[in-house]
């Protein structure tokens, strides 16, 4: 990450944006690099472990994903990201979104993903993973086609995330 990283708002839930499916990234230039040094600062700043464009109000085709320990950074930039496979296997796991702050739910999603994507020099890379990184990866995916945590979760369990959030909303602006 150069030092010249700048951080991003990130955009909360009831956003239209988040709602959008994200544009594919036509080149790699230096400005899509700078936003993705820029993206990682604000993920790691917030902190959380993913963040997609769409989440800094840029629906665009980018994610940055950091599953490591505090020690051990394993920092991921991925341009245009497609999941090319999932296991059968499901996994259960406990999900959150900064754009949908201090609220979570267990999430069941495929246990094992294999993903291609354009890393930040334009390479293509796959990769396969499992556990927290295959649900992260999955999760930001999501988030580049509209898709939030809380649509893999009951509808109970949604509507009482939604009136949290737009309690919340209603609280921090004034609006009744």
């Amino acid at each position: 990450m150069t030092s010249t990283a700048n951080l991003i708002p990130i955009v909360k839930m009831p956003d239209p944006v988040l709602r959008q499916i994200a544009q594919p990234v036509a080149e790699i230039t230096d400005g899509v690099r700078q936003l993705l040094d820029d993206m990682a600062a604000t993920m790691y700043y917030a902190p959380g472990i993913g963040l997609a464009a769409p989440q800094i109000n840029i629906s665009q085709r980018l994610v940055v994903i950091d599953c490591g320990s505090d020690e051990t950074a394993e920092l991921y930039k991925m341009v245009n990201p497609e999941i090319i496979s999932l296991s059968d296997e499901r996994a259960v796991l406990e999900e959150g979104c900064l754009s949908i702050p201090d609220q979570t739910a267990d999430v069941e999603r495929p246990a094992e993903v294999s993903v291609r994507y354009l890393d930040e020099n334009g390479a293509a890379q796959t990769m396969t993973a499992v556990g927290l990184l295959a649900a992260c990866i999955q999760h930001e995916i999501d988030h580049l086609n509209g898709v939030l945590f809380i649509d893999h979760i009951s509808r109970l369990k949604r509507d009482m995330i939604t009136r949290r959030v737009m309690k919340e909303l209603r609280q921090s602006t004034g609006v009744k």
